[in-house]
């Protein structure tokens, strides 16, 4: 097949995490398939474009996989210069592909939200000269913005996205979600009448074990700290931003020194707009059991996990949690073989599966540390136990066998297309 993928954000491995589809593209390629992914010259939550010139498109081979950077515009946060960029993009990632168009079609257009106005105008594409199109969600939106920020659902903002959504799901050849719990969220909506719940289908985030081994050996960081044996290291890794409620972190640390634990040491890594306000707050409070290690490469990760003794998924409470998790730093913490702590409760949960943690609606602090205290004096036979079958979850999620099932998916969207036609 000749594929294109087409997703706002997809990142090469050397410059961010948000590399699903890389390691499709890598693993398609090796089952003889051809793959082209068109993405945004603007990287988030980074300084880089791609784009210096008025250039529409520049191609680039990325560790093995072709990458269309499409021109768009630069931006800083979630304000107006973002949003402008979200409604520019799709307009030249039209033009784009029309030029490549008409050197060869694609067999299938493997488009990619959260953005809903790239995956609209790739159905349009894809309606316009009879290409099937798979549409696949990584986070409900515009569901996400009203629970985490707090907008209301009779917004006509929100109103016209959630109609915008519907139709995308009507539209699309097939949906692909990557929370378990897609057809569930349909029917919540009541879309189902109007929706095939028969083209849902799941394919959740992975990891990269053979890669994850080889950087875990190759890449490691001198951090006395991580490599202090006499301390019970916490380790959240991601985004300090509001949705991840990291202020959480804090609030714990301030206990644990309240009930004067002083062999547990939390280490935070990552960057974000809460950052700065919540490493004042522990210089205020004079807390030294909290470290802010700032943001570090995708490559020193499995280092920095393996030298973990548990580690932590932490966010606010929202109801979107009950159609399941698909977080890229969950399937690096179940690769690491370490346990792993969740302070939301979610739907068709991972953990609970595999017995490789606890998953809990933590609502007070003593709570918090209460489940951070029972690991610190677990029983060794138990805590392995749990270590094991974490290594065990990460084979079932790793990307060369998750590749298999999008190759599956895409076949079929192409065959159901063909027979359409006849």
């Amino acid at each position: 097949m000749n594929i294109w993928i087409v997703n706002h954000y997809a990142i090469p491995p050397s410059m961010g995490g948000l590399v699903r589809h890389y390691y499709f593209s890598k693993y398609l390629q090796e089952k003889g398939h051809t793959v082209k992914i068109f993405t945004s010259s603007k990287i988030h939550n980074t300084d880089i474009n791609m784009i210096k010139d008025k250039s529409l498109y520049n191609e680039k081979m990325e560790d093995g996989v072709q990458y269309t950077y499409v021109r768009s515009r630069d931006y800083k946060g979630n304000g107006l210069d973002r949003i402008w960029n979200m409604i520019d993009l799709p307009f030249k990632m039209w033009k784009t592909m029309k030029v490549f168009f008409k050197q060869k079609s694609p067999d299938v257009i493997y488009t990619s939200s959260p953005d809903l106005f790239v995956a609209f105008f790739a159905l349009l594409f894809g309606k316009r000269y009879k290409i099937p199109v798979v549409v696949e969600i990584r986070d409900l939106w515009p569901e996400s913005i009203v629970e985490y920020n707090g907008m209301s659902r009779k917004n006509p903002i929100i109103q016209i996205l959630y109609q915008l959504e519907k139709w995308i799901y009507k539209q699309a050849n097939q949906l692909i979600f990557t929370m378990e719990g897609g057809k569930e969220y349909i029917v919540d909506k009541g879309w189902n009448r109007a929706i095939d719940l028969r083209k849902v289908k799941h394919v959740n985030n992975g990891v990269d074990l053979e890669e994850f081994e080889t950087d875990r050996k190759l890449y490691q960081i001198q951090d006395k700290e991580l490599s202090d044996e006499s301390k019970f290291k916490v380790v959240y890794v991601g985004s300090i931003r509001r949705a991840n409620n990291v202020q959480n972190l804090v609030a714990v640390a301030d206990e644990l020194k309240r009930r004067k634990e002083k062999n547990i040491s939390i280490l935070i890594y990552g960057d974000g707009t809460d950052k700065k306000e919540l490493e004042k707050t522990c210089e205020d409070k004079k807390l030294n059991n909290v470290l802010f290690k700032g943001k570090v490469e995708k490559k020193y990760i499995p280092y920095i996990l393996s030298k973990s003794n548990l580690n932590i998924l932490n966010y606010k409470q929202a109801k979107t949690w009950k159609y399941g998790g698909s977080q890229n730093k969950q399937f690096e913490y179940l690769a690491s073989g370490k346990p792993i702590c969740s302070n939301v409760k979610m739907g068709y949960s991972i953990i609970e599966k595999y017995n490789c943690g606890i998953e809990e609606d933590i609502l007070q602090i003593d709570q918090y540390v209460d489940i951070i205290m029972k690991y610190v004096n677990m029983d060794e036979e138990e805590y392995q136990t749990e270590c094991f079958n974490a290594s065990v979850a990460a084979k079932n999620y790793e990307y060369k066998k998750l590749s298999d099932d999008i190759e599956k998916n895409l076949k079929q969207c192409v065959s159901d297309k063909r027979k359409s036609r006849k």
